[in-house]
């Protein structure tokens, strides 16, 4: 697919590069557009092709078969370090969000059982690191005795941009540990009793990378993305749950917890962030509270547009040269989270960025979305495009995969078919006359099937494995929605969100408050759509 032109500000350095890669295809380039078939999207495996949640299948605009460059993944990086005493933290468990979200939700009590992350952070935007005292209060809330806690650490992926100078649990040194890969396991000196609680600190820096062109983790010429930046304890359920990650899909399962990131930066860099910043000085604090993930972007060429739904911000962070994109998603973001909210549940956050970036197609994270740059080039205005579906659908996330979780390796149907079939419900509570384009532009146009319950592991390819989970998962909950009734269909969602909301979600748990909400036989739709049994 043919790149949108960048703005002159923007695009001295690609142009050279694009011009260099025009004629080097020009021999090959077609003269008129392809079938349909050659239209399909392409998926770059690199080192942080599953660094970040749902890479997401869209329609391309362009009329140039282009495949991307291989890329050669570098071995995980194994880490040696010498230990020194890390600084002296004390925790502090985050006190309740002065705003709430609308319809106004109860902040969670200060002794929840969801884990506490504190970090302070010192970005430095023009050297690209990042440096990072970390605090966990830890809740051994798995029902059995723990020996061993089992770390995420995604950017220990990237060849040295991880540097772990200390790691401790209750103040005493912990020298017993092993970090290889994205794993990090820590033997504890004494077993963490059910039910008791544990506080590590480390003590680390980032040597962010570049990010690559397809990417969401690390800097580009003006921004500078953090996503999966931090250490995180994985869920425990039988087992510690870190799956390997594959080309496409994603492999990382997350817990609820409540995050607080106090960071220092330069003054003209901007934070784009699902939280609202709280000057303290030097340092700007942002909390959340029940997510799965805390990710931001930085840069120093932010524009911002600002909208609200209820007591929700919205905020729209692009680039010059896009301010019709900007503008044009801001508002689209903005019916989503007021749709969403009455059709699922509360939007769980205080706000929600918006952020244009130089990737793919668009990635999700709790109270942020990144959209691709092409989007943006693209969007001349109204409520149909890539901007607009792909907008939504990463916005449609916030309640399938950030406050309702479920296993998105193993089970990525119930996030992204769930999100994709909300583009459907936002059209049709907005702009009832795209429903028939949506459907043709969106889904049917790549002709879908497959098992619905495919996982990442068993897709086969990026364009087999979309089509099963996403778009013939649209189709499915279409039929389910019918064979349910409308209003069913509704209770159902709604129940689904409250039910699972902060918790974990299986493809078992679904189908039984489907049949606990309506009593109908559903066991054709079953055998058309999945492979398993439920």
């Amino acid at each position: 697919m043919m790149k949108s032109a960048f703005s002159v500000q923007r695009s001295t350095l690609r142009v050279t590069c694009y011009l260099l890669l025009i004629t080097a295809l020009s021999s090959c380039a077609s003269p008129t557009p392809t079938p349909r078939e050659n239209f399909a999207p392409f998926i770059l495996v690199t080192q942080d092709s599953n660094a970040s949640p749902t890479p997401t299948p869209f329609q391309p605009s362009g009329q140039v078969n282009t495949p991307l460059a291989t890329f050669t993944q570098a071995p995980p990086a194994t880490a040696t370090f010498t230990l020194t005493p890390p600084p002296t933290l004390t925790f502090t468990p985050p006190a309740p969000p002065t705003v709430g979200p609308v319809p106004p939700t109860s902040p969670p009590p200060v002794n929840s059982s969801r884990t506490n992350y504190i970090l302070f952070s010192t970005l430095d935007f023009a050297g690209k690191t990042i440096t990072t005292d970390q605090t966990i209060r830890y809740y051994n809330s798995t029902g059995v005795s723990l020996s061993e806690i089992v770390f995420s650490v995604q950017p220990n992926r990237y060849g040295n941009a991880f540097i772990l100078n200390s790691i401790s649990q209750d103040g005493a040194v912990l020298t017993s540990y092993s970090l290889e890969g994205q794993r990090m396991t820590v033997t504890l000196p004494q077993p963490l009793q059910a039910g008791s609680a544990t506080t590590f600190a480390l003590n680390f820096k980032l040597n962010i990378p570049q990010k690559s062109a397809e990417g969401v983790f690390g800097y580009d010429f003006n921004q500078i993305n953090l996503v999966d930046w931090y250490p995180f304890i994985v869920p425990y359920q039988g087992g510690w749950v870190l799956h390997d990650p594959m080309p496409w899909g994603e492999h990382l399962v997350y817990d609820s917890s409540d995050v607080e990131l106090n960071l220092k930066k330069d003054a003209d860099v901007i934070i784009a962030a699902g939280a609202t910043p709280d000057q303290n000085g030097e340092w700007t604090r942002y909390r959340m509270y029940g997510a799965r993930a805390f990710a931001f972007s930085a840069s120093d060429e932010f524009l911002i547009s600002e909208s609200s739904a209820g007591n929700v911000i919205v905020r729209s962070y692009y680039f010059d040269g896009y301010k019709t994109g900007g503008e044009g998603i801001l508002s689209l973001g903005t019916q989503a989270v007021e749709t969403f909210s009455a059709q699922y549940a509360p939007y769980p956050h205080q706000t929600l960025a918006i952020v244009q970036s130089d990737l793919h197609d668009g990635m999700e994270y709790d109270g942020l979305v990144f959209l691709a740059t092409d989007f943006y080039g693209q969007y001349t205005g109204g409520s149909r495009g890539n901007l607009a579906t792909i907008g939504v659908h990463e916005i449609a996330h916030q309640w399938w995969y950030g406050l309702v979780g479920s296993d998105h390796a193993l089970e990525p149907w119930l996030d992204e078919a769930l999100s994709t079939y909300s583009e459907r419900i936002f059209y049709e509570n907005n702009y009832p006359a795209n429903i028939s384009w949506w459907w043709q532009f969106r889904v049917d146009y790549f002709d879908p099937g497959g098992y619905v319950d495919t996982s990442i592991y068993n897709g086969g390819s990026f364009r087999a494995y979309t089509n099963a989970v996403y778009l013939n998962g649209a189709h499915f909950l279409d039929d389910l929605r019918e064979r349910m009734g409308y209003g069913n269909f509704s209770k159902f969602l709604k129940e689904y969100a409250v039910r699972y909301s902060h918790g974990h979600a299986t493809s078992a748990d679904f189908f039984a408050l489907a049949r606990e909400t309506v009593n109908v036989d559903i066991s054709d739709l079953l055998a058309d759509y999945f492979a398993g049994s439920y």
